[in-house]
């Protein structure tokens, strides 16, 4: 999958932006991975064949071509699309459509796969800047074997620089995007095109009955071979996530009316090239231009990598954004780097660890070749989770023939899956252990994280006092009043927060104006503003606010409040009259321990180092007190 970017237009801007600026934008950022594919997968794909036989040539490049049929335009460009939350896509807006209304192990089912399969584009956004750039300076030493030596050294450099330009945002290097990908697919087909007319006969590959015969003839290899066909797929799951930003028909277009073409041709011609000089798969990509388009091309295919890893870089952003807001990460910071596009985020946690990982792949690896065994890994297993996700959504609310028909062309797709997914499996010593590794420690930590703030919720709900009645009771017999408003955050409403306890236990003073506000997070992507909050009045003096969240929106608590003041007048919301508490919690051991000691010790370590309070909600922090306290688990 390669989730990617938010550099598109939003949703609400769809109807009036021109269709050719969303066909172009689309080019830019949802098809960057799959686009520089073709620079190592044919290659990929033939390099362990002894001999260049004419038949396997064919036979794998008909398979290779089917499968993108198959998987990216049938499955991903015709059926996923159709899965979407309020507009959104990808793993984690998939996930939430999947488990809304249901319960028990079914529901946990889903969200374990879906967190797994969310965990896997950690290493999936690692591996891509790396075998990208690698692939494209790679040409380098089609050029002249003088400059192998510089291919990584050059390649540590642009990847360092694209790192640290990320923080000034990508909405001017945005721009460049989509008319630098269609002056790449534009040469994707040209150079395909040129060789496909020097040997017409590589288009008997589109006969699968080519596929066919390689698969009877060589059924283990034919096998094994998948292992190195979905290189050609990588990227898929952009289509799928990134359709919020551009809307489904631009994607579809974008897809059938140039990538899907520039791609086949450029395959093709690949195989052209091979059936006429078989020596040329030490790097068939690069020698399918003439000699004086060698340098160009280079340049060209290393601006186009950048876009590819761009692109990738900013999924990283966005489903680690979604697993903030949905609870399964700690807070982190979130900048915003564009004032006109929400979707233009910067994580500088993130960035920095995706940075040290690539480097360390760079430096390891040395070769696009030797990173392509560790790719497919993580592509196939978000492929999969994908599929076995639709089968919860996709079928819901068709009954009779309909069902039965969506159920048997989903159970194909996962066929298909499992294949792929399979034989990257056999790929794991060779550096499929990489993605499988990160997919498994970041599926710990979210999973871990979850867990504790269940059981933290489960903690105060156990010792509860009903607000209400609490309220009553305490205005019915006040300590001293003090003017102004008293915000008190708190995970549950209707229960007494533990920071309003501690404050009255060591300050004695209750504010005039008391509010208890909650922030919840919904199972879509953005809530209306008519939608956002819900005011409760508990006593003459005390309200109960509850405001709501899309899981793809950032939480403003003074932004909101503004908006309350408005509709509730009678309440006091002065900013500098309004004071906020919260509590930050200390995990300690308890006698009968919830979670076991390294979990638990985890848990503790992502709370210690999770963002602030203050600067996830926006609050003033001259405007904050804080009541620290021990929480056993």
């Amino acid at each position: 999958m390669t989730s990617s970017a938010q550099n598109g237009v939003q949703v609400n801007e769809h109807a009036s932006s021109p269709k050719a600026a969303l066909m172009l934008g689309a080019l830019g950022v949802v098809y960057g991975d799959i686009g520089t594919s073709p620079l190592y997968t044919l290659r990929a794909c033939l390099v362990g064949f002894a001999d260049m036989d004419p038949a396997h040539i064919l036979g794998v490049l008909s398979i290779l071509f089917w499968l993108l049929m198959l998987v990216v335009s049938f499955k991903y460009v015709l059926l996923i699309l159709r899965a979407d939350n309020r507009g959104e896509g990808g793993t984690l807006a998939l996930l939430e459509l999947a488990i809304r209304g249901r319960a028990g192990k079914s529901r946990w089912l889903l969200i374990v796969l879906g967190i797994f399969g969310a965990s896997l584009f950690y290493g999936d956004s690692m591996i891509t800047p790396a075998i990208s750039v690698l692939s494209a300076l790679e040409g380098i030493g089609v050029v002249s074997h003088t400059f192998d030596d510089w291919i990584v050294p050059i390649s540590i450099v642009v990847l360092v620089l694209l790192f640290l330009i990320q923080s000034q945002g990508t909405s001017v290097v945005g721009k460049l995007f989509g008319p630098v990908m269609a002056v790449w697919f534009t040469t994707l087909a040209i150079l395909g095109g040129w060789q496909i007319w020097q040997t017409p006969q590589i288009l008997q590959a589109l006969n699968p009955i080519w596929g066919l015969r390689f698969v009877v003839d060589f059924p283990t290899g034919s096998f094994l071979l998948l292992g190195a066909v979905v290189l050609a797929l990588t990227g898929a799951e952009a289509l799928y996530a990134d359709m919020g930003h551009f809307g489904r028909p631009a994607i579809r277009r974008a897809w059938f009316s140039m990538v899907l073409p520039a791609l086949t041709l450029c395959y093709f011609g690949q195989g052209a090239l091979l059936l006429r000089d078989p020596e040329a798969i030490r790097n068939p990509f690069f020698l399918m231009a003439p000699d004086w388009g060698l340098v160009p091309l280079v340049v060209l295919a290393t601006i186009a990598t950048v876009v590819a890893a761009q692109a990738v870089i900013s999924g990283a952003y966005s489903v680690t954004r979604q697993a903030v807001q949905l609870g399964f990460w700690p807070r982190m910071q979130i900048l915003h780097t564009s004032a006109a596009e929400k979707g233009q985020i910067y994580l500088p946690q993130i960035n920095a660890w995706l940075l040290v990982s690539v480097l360390i792949l760079v430096v390891a690896f040395q070769s696009s070749e030797n990173l392509a065994a560790a790719y497919g890994f993580a592509v196939t297993g978000t492929m999969l989770t994908t599929t076995i996700l639709a089968f919860a959504v996709l079928p819901r609310g068709t009954t009779g023939g309909r069902r039965v028909v969506w159920l048997g062309i989903l159970s194909v797709l996962l066929v298909v899956d499992i294949l792929l997914f399979g034989a990257n499996i056999f790929k794991i010593h060779e550096g499929g252990w990489l993605p499988l590794l990160v997919g498994v420690t970041v599926f710990s930590l979210m999973m871990t994280w979850r867990r504790g703030r269940y059981l933290l919720a489960q903690r105060q709900q156990a010792d509860h006092q009903p607000l209400k009645e609490f309220m009553t009771q305490l205005e019915a017999f006040p300590p001293a009043r003090v003017p102004g408003t008293a915000i008190f955050m708190t995970m549950n409403p209707g229960i007494v927060p533990a920071s309003l306890l501690h404050n009255l236990k060591h300050n004695k003073v209750l504010h005039d104006h008391v509010l208890f506000l909650t922030i919840q997070v919904a199972d879509v992507p953005h809530v209306a503003l008519q939608e956002r909050f819900t005011v409760e009045q508990v006593t003459a003096s005390c309200w109960q606010i509850v405001v709501h969240y899309g899981f793809k929106e950032d939480p403003n608590v003074p932004d909101v409040l503004k908006h309350i003041a408005e509709a509730y007048p009678e309440i006091d919301l002065e900013p500098m009259r309004t004071s906020y508490y919260l509590s930050r919690q200390t995990v300690v051991a308890a006698r009968k321990p919830a979670m076991w000691r390294g979990r638990r010790a985890l848990f503790a370590f992502m709370a210690r180092n999770a963002t602030r309070s203050t600067k996830f909600f926006k609050i003033p922090p001259n405007r904050v007190v804080e009541m620290g306290m021990q929480v056993e688990l």
